[in-house]
């Protein structure tokens, strides 16, 4: 018997328990997509807790593209800086068609190189192909790369050189914002100011497989 045909042992569990420090880096469009697709709001304090998963966080990074006149675009992202994350914005560029969009994946692949050494494993929601070379060449440099997003949004290739995945279907009810009457400490409602200039889900799409 080859060694790689060998049982190993190691269950599920056993896999994540050397996560060290964890570095989350979030794609707040696409994330807010595929929430979408789920019919479900985030409730962003359960999937700080969610993706920390009881490690030793690094830093949460939220990226984004943004419109300054929007008031309460701007409410959320001051509840998103005071709350565990450091959002990270782009001005919104209009395209031909009329939309609107911002790419952020540079910013993402940058920071997560640049901070290499400083943590041990990566958390990227999202599912877009693009970022599949910094994965991979983040895991050549020793960082043990997660990936979560919606499977139906989500690149095989992306999938294929992360070390693990996981669906965001599986974890939804981890996650969702539960309705309640509004509180002064609650986030504002995502779904009130994000992403809706922003290019569909068709254009969305298109991302993915690149």
């Amino acid at each position: 018997m080859l060694p790689f045909e060998q049982d190993s042992g190691f269950k599920p569990d056993q896999i994540l328990e050397n996560r060290g420090r964890v570095a989350i880096f979030i794609d707040g469009s696409n994330l807010f997509y595929a929430a979408l697709q789920l019919g479900i709001e985030i409730d962003y304090t359960k999937l700080l807790l969610c993706l920390t998963d009881g490690s030793r966080l690094l830093r949460a990074f939220f990226y984004t593209g943004v419109d300054r006149t929007n008031e309460k675009q701007q409410g959320f992202l001051l509840w998103m800086r005071r709350n565990g994350y450091r959002v990270i914005s782009k001005e919104l560029v209009q395209l031909p068609d009329g939309s609107k969009k911002a790419n952020l994946d540079v910013e993402i692949a940058v920071d997560m190189m640049a901070l290499i050494g400083s943590y041990d494993t990566a958390v990227l929601v999202s599912g877009d192909g693009d970022l599949a070379y910094a994965v991979d060449a983040a895991s050549y440099r020793g960082v043990r790369v997660e990936v979560v997003s919606l499977r139906s949004m989500t690149s095989d290739h992306l999938i294929n050189v992360a070390d693990r995945y996981v669906d965001l279907e599986a974890i939804k009810e981890d996650i969702m914002k539960i309705s309640r009457p509004p509180s002064s400490s609650s986030a504002p409602s995502i779904a009130s100011y994000a992403y809706r200039p922003i290019t569909g889900i068709a254009a969305l799409e298109s991302d993915i497989d690149s």
